[in-house]
């Protein structure tokens, strides 16, 4: 789905239609950091998240890494398992305790067979989040760091594990490789874009901690299709 804004909105499946196939799909609990699968793989069938949320990364060197996606309730992940003779594309993490009921490949074609209409909302939802990483690509080869930054903070305060009890974005030193890696960004280049949104009133700063209000990060967009991470701090954030 796309947003007014110019961006792809992270869609996810309602309560009620995750019940709708549960009859066909396998629940597990995952404890903090275990690994599900790992790139390379046999893929098979695909996850729904129910509650937490799965870092899907590539690794790139010792310690670096890449994440194009963080899939939290309601979302998707490990779809490529859904075609034959496939195998996964990133690692699959559960970066605190989250469970995920799993379709096996067997399993949706009995879905699909049976209950056709409870197939079409999880195939809407994957299609969503092909246009989602779609448009993250676009991101990666269109925008600034300080943009790309207001993108994935956008993205992350849809999910209830990084927002502070007031409903404002939290972000914590122990997130800070997780943003570098979800932007495509160093360190040091992540630290300088966050300094830039506490000088432009957009974040607040309480020692190693970050406080964001979701709702100033709306982007725009311009006429050339760039993204503008907000038009009252444009004059403030400088291209990296």
């Amino acid at each position: 789905m796309r947003s007014g804004n110019g961006g792809v909105r992270r869609s996810r499946l309602t309560a009620e239609e995750v019940a709708a196939i549960a009859a066909y799909g396998a629940k597990a609990i995952w404890p903090p950091g275990f690994q599900i699968y790992q790139r390379g793989a046999p893929a098979d069938g695909v996850f729904i998240v129910l509650d937490g949320h799965i870092v899907l990364r590539n690794k790139i060197k010792v310690g670096r890494g890449f994440v194009p996606v963080i899939a939290t309730v309601g979302q998707t992940f490990g779809s490529e398992g859904l075609s034959p003779t496939a195998h996964y594309v990133t690692d699959a993490n559960a970066s605190e305790e989250t469970r995920t009921m799993f379709l096996s490949g067997a399993q949706f074609r009995a879905l699909v067979r049976e209950r056709p209409a409870q197939t079409i909302p999880l195939l809407s939802q994957m299609m969503s989040e092909r246009a989602y990483l779609l448009e993250k690509l676009h991101e990666l080869a269109a925008l600034n760091v300080d943009q790309r930054l207001m993108s994935t903070l956008s993205h992350l305060s849809t999910d209830g594990s990084f927002t502070a009890s007031d409903g404002r974005l939290k972000l914590e030193n122990s997130h800070h490789r997780l943003l570098c890696e979800m932007v495509g960004a160093t360190r040091e280049s992540i630290a300088l874009a966050l300094s830039r949104l506490v000088s432009a009133g957009i974040a607040e700063r309480r020692g190693m901690t970050f406080l964001i209000e979701p709702g100033s990060l709306v982007p725009s967009f311009g006429e050339n299709g760039s993204r503008d991470g907000s038009l009252s701090v444009a004059r403030e954030m400088s291209p990296s």
